[in-house]
């Protein structure tokens, strides 16, 4: 019989197609318990007969589901993000497992711990630390250390608290290099060397260590006595201070000085030269003359002789500027007023503003050529008078 047609003899209409008897939409709760039965048998269950069998079955499909969803969830908490800047170490059940590059990255959630250190990024640290010096003196120096992790691996596991340990290094550093230091290298300019030596120092100490930090940069910002002795100090500096000042003003004095010396040494040493030369050359002149002047005496001795005595006079009138003559055979002696002659031949002449050896040697002659003319008139008129 088909199951439109009426069954039964009842007269209650077509055969409903899910087993019903009326015609209507399809049973939801006979679905929900075939699912159920499903999910059930996906978990190792079996739904009993009975009336008493659906509220297991309904609990098992719930606890499913959120089974499901949870695992969702626990594989999208996998999922990070890894900066540039940033390594990841990876451990697995506590264990090193592995170190992660930047990038999107995944690792099984509380399975695997993922610890981000920045590998790029300076830190600081700073430092004051009162100790002794080679010459058993206290100073207080104060310091600051700039690093980076260069192996994350060794800052995560190697090393419970690598910051503590790189202040312990820094300080056995510091104390190892100071104590070899004397107390005015520690607070004069000595800084840079010691900043040198103990980065050094501290390198080393860290790779020993296995901390994976790398010491960039060491400075000693300050270094000072203590306290009690301040003043004392600040004395002690301030009069190294004056010494080197008055050693550089000597310095710059003996700079002015030595070499304007030296010229004037140098000066008179080419005057002296100058001067021997000159000597020398006069020297030689007066004899090369008076050899000269002997040739033509030996010639001619009355015009040598004469000559030579004009030559004086011209010498000794060319100094003087008033020339007293004593006329022979006459009474009166004669005064005769050079400059006053050159003084009248220099406004008659407007050239010269002195009188030149040419003309002095002109009014000589002419003096001495009227003097003998006076001299034989007055030796004629004696003459004839007799």
């Amino acid at each position: 019989m088909a199951w439109n047609e009426p069954g039964g003899g009842n007269n209650k209409g077509p055969k409903d197609p899910w087993g019903g008897g009326d015609q209507g939409p399809p049973d939801l709760d006979e679905a929900l318990k075939k699912l159920q039965e499903k999910m059930g048998g996906l978990f190792g269950r079996k739904s009993g007969s009975g009336g008493g069998g659906n509220t297991p079955a309904v609990s098992g499909a719930f606890f499913g589901v959120i089974a499901i969803v949870a695992l969702v969830v626990w594989a999208l908490m996998g999922f990070y993000q890894i900066d540039e800047q940033e390594r990841a170490v990876v451990l697995r059940f506590g264990k090193y497992h592995d170190t992660v590059q930047p990038g999107l990255q995944w690792n099984p959630p509380m399975i695997d711990e993922v610890i981000k250190v920045n590998t790029t990024k300076v830190r600081a640290a700073s430092f004051r630390e009162t100790m002794l010096t080679q010459d058993e003196n206290i100073v207080e120096v104060n310091m600051s250390v700039q690093y980076v992790i260069n192996d994350p691996d060794k800052f995560v596991l190697k090393v419970r608290d690598p910051e503590r340990s790189l202040q312990h290094a820094t300080q056995s550093a510091l104390r190892h290099v100071v104590g070899d230091t004397g107390m005015d290298l520690v607070l004069t300019e000595g800084r840079v060397k010691i900043a040198g030596d103990v980065k050094g120092r501290l390198q080393e100490y860290l790779n020993l260590y296995e901390t994976g930090i790398l010491v960039s940069t060491v400075n000693v910002d300050d270094a000072k006595p203590p306290s009690q002795v301040q003043a004392a100090f600040d004395d002690v500096i301030k009069a190294r201070e004056d010494e080197e000042r008055v050693k550089n003003e000597a310095q710059a004095y003996a700079n002015g000085i030595v070499p304007e010396a030296r010229g004037a040494a140098q000066r008179q040493i080419e005057e002296a030269n100058a001067y021997k030369e000159q000597v020398i050359a006069n020297a030689e002149g007066e004899a090369s003359r008076f050899s000269k002047l002997l040739a033509e005496y030996r010639k001619s001795p009355e015009v040598t002789r004469e000559r030579l005595y004009l030559d004086a006079v011209q010498a000794v009138y060319g100094n003087t500027s008033k020339v007293m003559v004593d006329v022979e055979g006459g009474n009166n002696m004669m005064y005769l007023p050079l400059d006053k002659l050159a003084e009248q031949s220099q406004n008659r002449a407007l050239r010269a503003p002195v009188l030149d050896s040419n003309a002095l040697r002109e009014i000589t002659n002419a003096v001495t050529e009227q003097l003998r003319r006076d001299a034989a008139a007055s030796g004629s008129t004696r003459r004839g008078g007799r």
